[in-house]
């Protein structure tokens, strides 16, 4: 049971923007799609949807294209653009006017208004809607027909931490009782606290597959801080072992050896410590690294002012 794609591929005139991608998102899980801006996320779920076409490969839900699902609502509920809403029709009409194309019961817009904290909004145009009050509105049309599969974008762009924190919820909540979730996002601190997986594009292509863990690890160096008043005794033992150590101000950073390891080591000697540290990656630092020949747009990091200026 899962959305797959198999040589998903679109072009717009010179530009490659999804490149004969495979990626899998299976039921049950909540995958995080990643790549810097132009990517080709953004595309690459239109195409999913059936909202672009491909110029070649295919894409199914549990097997089946998405122009042959019987009810694509229920099968797939999405969120690509949020601003793509009608601003002189009222919460509730969107809901319902949604409704009623895919034949779902009336009061299931009630419980997705009251789901997406918008029951006070309903009445309310969405013309006059906040960025975080039209990203409700989109979730709630996503989830409108209860589907096995949820892709949205950039869902959490405008929500105040409550909104952040319910999406968090939801999602897993979702996944929980068997539900699909493809979200992509920009705030990796914020989707690396929930998803089980993680795909990794770069300029329209496929970079890495697999879970957060696997990821930082992958593309990140395990670092240990140490101090002692015992180093000049305590590096070589290190580097004889493999470790690699540099030092600075207050101690050494040691890769290739874990904490434990040199512990071990520095008790073996009878080394005093005075710090033992392992420095957690972030999937932030491994996703520059993974995508670093992949990204399109750069800023420099010199803030160094232009002395004729």
């Amino acid at each position: 049971m899962a959305i797959v794609t198999h040589g998903l591929t679109k072009r717009y005139g010179k530009k490659l923007a999804v490149d004969d991608l495979d990626v899998v998102v299976d039921a049950g899980r909540i995958t995080g799609f990643l790549g810097p801006n132009g990517a080709g996320k953004t595309t690459a779920m239109r195409l999913m949807l059936d909202i672009d076409r491909a110029d070649a490969g295919t894409v199914t839900f549990d097997g089946v294209p998405h122009g042959q699902l019987e009810a694509p609502l229920r099968t797939v509920g999405a969120m690509v653009d949020a601003n793509a809403l009608d601003p002189n029709r009222s919460a509730e009409a969107t809901l319902r006017c949604v409704a009623a194309g895919a034949g779902l019961a009336k009061g299931r817009v009630d419980e997705v208004l009251e789901l997406t904290g918008m029951t006070t909004a309903a009445k309310r145009k969405v013309g006059g809607f906040s960025l975080g009050m039209r990203q409700r509105l989109g979730i709630a049309i996503a989830i409108l027909g209860d589907p096995a599969y949820l892709m949205l974008d950039e869902p959490t762009n405008g929500l105040d931490p409550e909104g952040i924190h319910w999406i968090r919820e939801f999602l897993g909540a979702a996944a929980a009782n068997g539900c699909g979730v493809l979200v992509s996002s920009h705030l990796l601190s914020e989707l690396s606290l929930y998803v089980d997986q993680l795909i990794v594009i770069g300029k329209g292509r496929l970079i890495t597959t697999g879970t957060v863990e696997e990821f930082t690890h992958r593309y990140t160096s395990d670092l240990t801080t140490v101090r002692s008043p015992k180093l000049d005794e305590l590096v070589p033992l290190i580097e004889e072992r493999g470790g690699r150590v540099t030092r600075n101000d207050s101690g050494i950073e040691v890769t290739s050896m874990t904490a434990a390891q040199i512990g071990d080591l520095a008790a073996l000697y009878q080394i005093p410590l005075h710090e033992l540290h392992t420095v957690d990656d972030s999937l932030e630092t491994a996703f520059l690294e993974a995508t670093a020949s992949a990204q399109e747009y750069r800023t420099s990091t010199d803030t160094t002012p232009d002395a004729s200026s």
